[in-house]
């Protein structure tokens, strides 16, 4: 690099500014919103990558403290992609109408880092590297991501570590009750446990807002990428990455034995 370290320069702001690259012709005003709010969202991703790919390596080195302030960050990234559906629906349908078509066959269902995202959180289903548009680079990263332990693996085998059993389902649910039941001697289990549920919820929140707003600009329209639209979103509701996190709370307080 030439010369001295500006602003600028450190955050590449030319090459920034230039990306934002509006297909209709005339430019739709919108469309710019569009995109912008689109980027932003990947790049949200990729500091969320970032933080889980953190929370992996502080549990394989038995440090839930440093897990749990990565999910602090983690928490703080997702009020904000939640919050930021709130500046996309200063954009009416109509608006979003004008220039909607020229996105064909591009569809936020083919967000390479979203599918990393869900990968790592036990959400990995081959069927979607058929489907998604993605080159050679792509696929082995999913490839790789849908092939590694995920963050849950990260806690059960650090919990394991720990002397408690987390070898099948019901065996983790004793262990997240035990540590429940018993907070005050497991801080430290218990917080994380707790980051991890707020986690998996900001998820299932963000999600949800996302489909209403969807729902609100297109209807029910197909989705861009030819998927079911807002049908098919609302299936994703169903997707907990950490079910027994769940689950365990039926049974808090209770004498009811673990089936």
């Amino acid at each position: 690099m030439d010369g001295k370290l500006t602003y600028s320069s450190y955050l590449n702001i030319d090459e920034l500014l230039a990306l934002q690259r509006q297909q209709s012709e005339p430019a739709h005003h919108d469309e710019m919103l569009f995109i912008i709010i689109h980027q932003v969202y990947e790049l949200w991703f990729k500091q969320m990558l970032h933080e889980v790919e953190a929370v992996v390596r502080y549990l394989n080195t038995d440090d839930p403290l440093k897990a749990s302030r990565a999910f602090a960050r983690i928490h703080a990234v997702q009020r904000v992609i939640e919050q930021q559906v709130d500046v996309l629906e200063t954009m009416t349908p109509h608006e979003f109408n004008a220039f909607r078509n020229l996105l064909n066959p591009a569809s936020g269902f083919q967000s390479v880092q979203f599918r990393e995202l869900e990968f790592m959180c036990g959400v990995g289903k081959t069927a979607y590297l058929e489907l998604l548009e993605q080159n050679d680079a792509e696929r082995l990263r999913l490839e790789r991501r849908l092939n590694e332990p995920t963050v849950y693996d990260a806690l059960k085998s650090f919990l394991g570590r720990r002397g408690y059993n987390t070898g099948d389902h019901d065996a983790l649910l004793e262990t997240f009750r035990a540590i429940y039941d018993d907070a005050d001697s497991n801080v430290d289990l218990y917080m994380l446990l707790e980051a991890f549920i707020e986690f998996d919820e900001r998820f299932l929140l963000w999600r949800g807002r996302h489909i209403r707003m969807v729902e609100r600009m297109i209807g029910f329209k197909p989705g861009t990428g030819g998927s079911m639209g807002v049908r098919y979103l609302e299936t994703t509701l169903q997707k907990k990455f950490f079910p027994e996190l769940w689950e365990v709370r039926t049974i808090l307080g209770t004498e009811v034995p673990v089936k």
